[in-house]
């Protein structure tokens, strides 16, 4: 069980592309420009998506998705994609996206009673098995300016796995979750720089030293063996690299495995409680 980093950018520009992470072969994690990186035939094969908000750079390829594989799908007699989401994300992409004036309305299309797409809610807390390979997932509480969630996934009934936070800035409910179920990567958003700090709260966003004060207020083991940052805007990598050492160094974090998420990286979702595993 692997996950595939197809976008990790905060925007877009050459060799960026926003949030899309693939689980195995038939389970996207957003749905941002990452899409682009996977062969028609490949894009066929996915049967869910887990949107963690409403923005943009989420979800644009959820309508591209289901129009470019409609034929596909359809002759190999696959069941409609399924989008889970909350209520409020659910809503604004059927309100704002497929409202038949952006784009047409796949919720009903060919057919009503055969839709391409269909839109299940959920909420924090909740637990979907999901995928050919009956994979757990766990809602996860995020918080940003809009109603958002983040995501674990774990290979097995406990233990292991991946968590992904989606965009959020702190978050104390979010480390009460993972303390709660420990994983081996932790993937979480540092979207600007310290000099942005005030923009990054007002936007719901985490700066390095936001996510390094949340660090060092950890009580007890840390609930995660990994950590890969997301979300960057192109351009601030360097400057959010840096502030992320001085950071972790004024607030005495030590001993952290943690690096920048690499767009086209895969990473092994393990069974083992906090062991971070790259694949070639």
């Amino acid at each position: 069980m692997s996950l595939h980093v197809l976008g990790c950018a905060g925007s877009l520009a050459l060799g960026h592309h926003t949030t899309t992470f693939r689980i195995d072969a038939d389970i996207l994690l957003d749905a941002g420009s990452g899409l682009a990186r996977v062969p028609l035939a490949e894009l066929a094969c996915i049967d869910h998506v887990l949107l963690t908000h409403s923005h943009i750079d989420h979800l644009l390829g959820v309508p591209l998705l289901v129009d470019g594989v409609l034929r596909l799908r359809t002759a190999a007699g696959r069941p409609p994609i399924a989008v889970h989401a909350l209520p409020q994300t659910l809503d604004a992409l059927s309100r704002h996206i497929l409202n038949d004036v952006i784009w047409p309305d796949f919720t009903r299309l060919p057919r009503p009673e055969a839709p391409a797409l269909t839109l299940h809610p959920l909420a924090v807390g909740d637990v979907l098995t999901l995928g050919s390979r009956q994979r757990r997932v766990r809602v996860l509480p995020a918080a940003h300016s809009v109603p958002a969630v983040g995501y674990a996934i774990h290979p097995q009934q406990a233990g292991g796995g991946v968590a992904f936070s989606g965009d959020t800035g702190p978050c104390p409910a979010l480390w009460a979750a993972l303390q709660r179920e420990p994983v081996a990567t932790l993937i979480i958003e540092a979207a600007f720089a310290d000099h942005d700090a005030q923009l990054a709260a007002r936007s719901g966003h985490h700066t390095p030293e936001s996510l390094a004060r949340e660090l060092a207020a950890l009580a007890g083991p840390r609930p995660f063996g990994a950590l890969r940052l997301t979300h960057a805007k192109p351009g601030e990598e360097a400057a959010i690299a840096a502030d992320l050492s001085r950071a972790l160094a004024t607030h005495g974090l030590t001993g952290l495995d943690v690096a920048p998420l690499r767009e086209g990286e895969r990473i092994a979702i393990s069974p083992h409680p906090t062991k971070h595993v790259t694949l070639p």
